[in-house]
């Protein structure tokens, strides 16, 4: 009996994987189970041109016409809450369930919690959209934002609310903001944009206490300060959604742990996107995991794919985005992996920093710029590091050299 393929987790990842199943060509049973009540959406929208705007509105993946064309089941506002690996099947939260053939899970990542007393209904969170409304309405003249966390989703939020006219406050632990794969040089140039904005950021002090009495919220940091505003947006990162891959005795490795192909410790149990970690083949195998949109797409893709039978190893080159004020950052590869780092100017205050490792393989490049300024040179990057081309550093930093030229080397 074919019971069809299932996919937990209507997000960019599993909405990709099921439309990539349909157009592999697989005409059997398609269902996507989401635990929120609108169609499959994107998620970086929700800090960037979705909270910034007047009326923010959900950036679909699909519609409910394509859906039906497809033959897609779309169970919304419906959680996953067991699955019987035995009898391959999936218990949901209303009571049903669904048997499948192969499984895969798109569960993604929730934000990491703060761990301290005194949060209240001002102290809040952005995973969806109702997270995005939320925030929103207090995004406005007169208003202060505190911000606790200088990653990329903090200080998009930042860059949005003063583009309403909100006063922000950005408070950050670590001695600088983006401590986690962004070069301190280009974090410089992102701080430096947002003072000029009238942000305040404050790095290197935590935060001792928290009081939120339901009409403003009230943190003191460790340092003496103590910062009073009408919001506490907290982003200090994302944790993996586990807990149904746990409890099914999958293994867990800093997320769900799949191999190169995505598979799971279960044969008929695939992971892919935010909630997995993976073998990276071009870094010698080394485990990660990526928050990013790029990769949640390639995976969905990949996963379908795999759920077919292709046996088809994960080989795409990590790469991230942030859009703040007119700067566009972009990255590809991971930069922690460069022992030296070259330069290239681009003009009009756009840069690269390539991050080459000891043997000299460009492993890394790090840019940021007005507008489009980086995309190019990235994206020519990028296919450096995925063929493992080991440049000349002189070459890399002379803007007299096109970095076309080097993929003929």
């Amino acid at each position: 009996m074919t019971r069809g393929m299932v996919i937990i987790g209507a997000g960019e990842c599993g909405g990709r994987a099921a439309f990539a199943l349909r157009d592999l060509g697989y005409d059997g049973l398609v269902t996507l189970v989401g635990d929120e009540p609108h169609l499959p959406y994107e998620r970086p929208p929700l800090s960037k041109e979705a909270m910034a705007s007047d009326a923010p509105e959900i950036k679909a993946i699909v519609s409910d016409d394509l859906l039906a064309e497809k033959s897609i089941r779309h169970l919304h506002s419906v959680r996953a809450v067991a699955i019987d690996r035995a009898a391959h099947e999936v218990r949901l939260s209303d009571g049903s369930s669904l048997s499948y053939d192969k499984l895969l899970l798109a569960t993604g990542s929730t934000p990491r919690k703060l761990p301290m007393p005194g949060l209240g209904p001002r102290c809040v969170y952005l995973r969806t959209f109702a997270d995005a409304l939320a925030i929103r309405a207090y995004l406005r003249p007169g208003n202060r934002v505190a911000v606790i966390g200088g990653g990329f989703i903090g200080l998009e939020l930042a860059a949005s609310a003063r583009k309403l006219g909100a006063s922000v406050t950005v408070i950050e632990a670590q001695p600088r903001i983006l401590m986690r794969g962004v070069p301190a040089e280009i974090a410089a140039v992102v701080h430096d944009a947002h003072v000029s904005e009238g942000v305040d950021i404050l790095c290197g002090d935590g935060i001792a206490a928290i009081a939120d009495d339901g009409k403003e919220v009230r943190v003191a940091l460790a340092g003496g300060r103590e910062i009073t505003a009408d919001l506490a947006i907290i982003g200090i990162g994302a944790v993996p959604v586990t807990g149904l891959a746990a409890e099914a005795g999958l293994a867990i490795d800093n997320g769900i742990s799949v191999d190169a192909q995505l598979l799971t410790s279960d044969p008929d149990i695939f992971a892919a996107g935010d909630c997995c970690s993976f073998p990276l083949a071009v870094y010698g195998g080394r485990r990660v995991r990526l928050e990013a949109w790029r990769n949640a797409q390639e995976q969905g893709a990949l996963a379908a794919r795999n759920m077919l039978g292709a046996g088809e190893a994960h080989a795409a080159v990590p790469w991230f985005w942030s859009d703040q004020y007119a700067l566009s950052l972009q990255i590809a590869g991971l930069s922690d992996e460069g022992k030296i780092t070259v330069r290239r100017d681009l003009g009009e205050g756009a840069f690269i920093l390539f991050h080459l490792a000891e043997d000299g393989r460009l492993v890394a490049a790090s840019g940021i710029g007005p507008g489009n300024a980086v995309a190019r040179d990235i994206r020519l990057a990028e296919m450096l590091i995925a063929r493992r081309a080991t440049p000349a550093p002189e070459a890399l930093g002379s803007q007299a050299v096109k970095l076309k030229s080097l993929l003929a080397v």
